[in-house]
């Protein structure tokens, strides 16, 4: 039996601030803004790819939030980054501060060793 390799995740974590026109929508504006314009445009043009938000504004006034953007492939990740800069959402309704992308546990798997990580007991 042979074992096909696969490329391991691409893990994007996207530092973004608020704009202006962003905080001047009502919360239901945003919701249907992200919903109507920018969901739709991410499914059509993507697959393998998920995503979790996380408020940063109570603790930084740089980065008001981050966005964590899983992709199963390089290029499922390209496909999600072609997406989101034809819409609202780049640079219009947040400024992109920093995008920093990798996999997890890259080392180990380069090296051949186990993961070093740590549980909650």
């Amino acid at each position: 039996m042979t074992i096909e390799k696969t490329e391991p995740p691409v893990t994007a974590f996207m530092l973004v601030k608020t704009t202006p026109e962003w905080l001047a929508l009502t919360v239901q504006e945003r919701v249907d803004a992200f919903t109507t314009q920018v969901l739709p445009v991410i499914k059509a043009r993507t697959t393998g790819v998920r995503s979790r938000f996380y408020d940063t504004e109570f603790y930084s006034a740089r980065v008001t939030d981050v966005w964590v953007w899983e992709a199963e492939s390089h290029h499922a990740y390209q496909l999600l980054i072609d997406a989101l800069r034809e819409t609202p959402f780049w640079e219009r309704y947040f400024e992109i501060v920093d995008l920093l992308v990798g996999t997890e546990n890259g080392y180990a798997r380069t090296y051949g060793v186990e993961a070093v990580a740590t549980m909650a007991t």
